[in-house]
């Protein structure tokens, strides 16, 4: 499923198209999508005239062009700012439930992590002081937890401030935001960053090498900092491993408290699964806890993905669990993998995230700088990662071997000479790799 705001600029594409961009940029001109909550997409425009003209014009259409694009039955809300906003602190008390420090498994790899979130949770937030640690940069591999303890600090900090204001992104969500902003409404855009109480960001690996992103969370970060505003932010890598992070960015992280989370130690593995089986309601005894965990050994996610699968073998096929049924849930995750081969399309989709490059315009014959770039560092990246040969490259993207050949080759001669390239591809791979 997309994020909301690419929801939204879909949407507004698909309109263009069947109604003209004069009509539709009228209406949709400051609209920015807040959530995406069960079959609903909350929209917000400034006033009670556009939302109504939103309601009144467009609903059927929109409808129509969810259902085209989620093949679920998804429906628009509309509402004003003001509305947005009553909805928004209505509905962010329960945005974190089920995410606490207490059900958060602690051991060796992540007690610091645990122990400096905390702090940050619990710090009086009422003294218009410094904050100890801020920003608080939460660091590791994909599936230990980060996400977590994110959601737990907001959680806590509700509880104990419920009338401020906890605002948590993904890196993602947070690009896609500023280009609707630079389109629409960057006041708007400004207007919601600037002024929360808690900001937390998820995977700022994906900001991509895009400068004017990079420029609104620095100044977005600045104006938090300077009103002694709570800033927590992850990655998969510290921030100087980050080659594309600005300079001024990687040092504003590095100025506050770096923790690194590591893979779970046996025990601590054990531990996450008997408190997962708790959860759902599945008795494993001590030797099906061993057994997963010395099989699943780096990743938090799949630890839970196997005892979700045990639970629903239980529960939907009313099979008893027993070893023999432990051990064949759990082979697709555990059977040996020969590496990683990403997916073309998985390439093309992390390639047009980095750039903010439309994958339409990647797979097209536009020859402008910045496309056609990208599209050559994607042809780098399919035959890197892929295994994939300039043939397949070019039959992918509807041309010849020679055009993939000739943008392989010139990104290899670029990262040679370009620092900017070879930061990029760099950081390409390694986002690729925690998809």
């Amino acid at each position: 499923m997309q994020s909301p705001n690419a929801l939204l600029d879909t949407i507004i594409q698909s309109l263009n198209e069947q109604m003209g961009e004069i009509v539709v940029g009228t209406f949709f001109r400051s609209a920015r999508a807040i959530a995406l909550k069960g079959d609903t997409l909350i929209i917000s425009v400034p006033t009670v005239l556009e939302r109504d003209g939103l309601i009144e014009r467009f609903s059927d259409n929109v409808s129509d062009i969810l259902y085209g694009i989620t093949g679920k039955n998804l429906r628009p809300e509309y509402l004003t700012e003001e509305e947005a906003q009553r909805w928004i602190k209505q509905n962010s008390s329960n945005a974190f439930s089920g995410y606490t420090f207490k059900n958060f498994i602690v051991g060796p790899c992540n007690r610091f992590a645990h122990a400096a979130a905390n702090a940050v949770a619990e710090a009086d937030f009422n003294l218009n002081t410094e904050r100890i640690y801020n920003p608080l940069f939460i660091y590791g591999p994909a599936g230990l937890g980060k996400t977590h303890l994110l959601y737990a600090i907001a959680n806590r900090f509700k509880e104990r401030y419920p009338n401020h204001t906890v605002l948590y992104i993904s890196s993602e969500d947070f690009l896609n935001e500023v280009v609707s902003g630079i389109r629409t409404n960057i006041y708007g855009f400004r207007e919601k960053y600037r002024n929360v109480d808690l900001f937390l960001v998820d995977d700022v690996q994906f900001f991509g090498n895009t400068d004017y992103v990079q420029t609104e969370f620095f100044n977005t970060f600045e104006t938090l900092f300077k009103a002694r505003k709570q800033i927590v932010c992850t990655a998969d890598r510290p921030p100087k491993e980050i080659a594309t992070l600005t300079d001024r960015i990687q040092s504003r992280f590095e100025m506050g408290l770096l923790v690194d989370v590591k893979s779970p130690d046996l025990e601590t593995r054990i531990a996450l699964v008997e408190e997962k089986s708790k959860m759902l309601g599945v008795f494993l005894d001590g030797k099906m806890c061993e057994y997963i965990a010395s099989s699943i050994t780096n990743n938090v996610r799949e630890l839970e993905g196997a005892v979700h699968k045990i639970a629903a073998m239980q529960n939907l096929m009313g099979l008893k669990v027993d070893m023999p049924l432990v051990k064949e849930a759990i082979a697709d995750i555990i059977k040996e993998r020969p590496g990683l081969h990403p997916t073309p399309e998985l390439i093309l989709d992390a390639v047009s995230t980095f750039y903010c490059v439309g994958k339409d315009k990647l797979m097209s014959s536009n020859r402008a700088s910045e496309v056609a770039i990208a599209r050559q560092i994607a042809f780098f990246l399919m035959r890197e990662m892929a295994d994939m040969s300039t043939t397949e490259i070019g039959k992918f993207f509807g041309k010849d071997h020679t055009t993939a050949m000739h943008g392989i080759n010139k990104i290899v001669n670029l990262m040679e000479t370009n620092r900017d390239i070879a930061g990029g591809v760099a950081d390409l791979k390694k986002n690729i790799e925690n998809m």
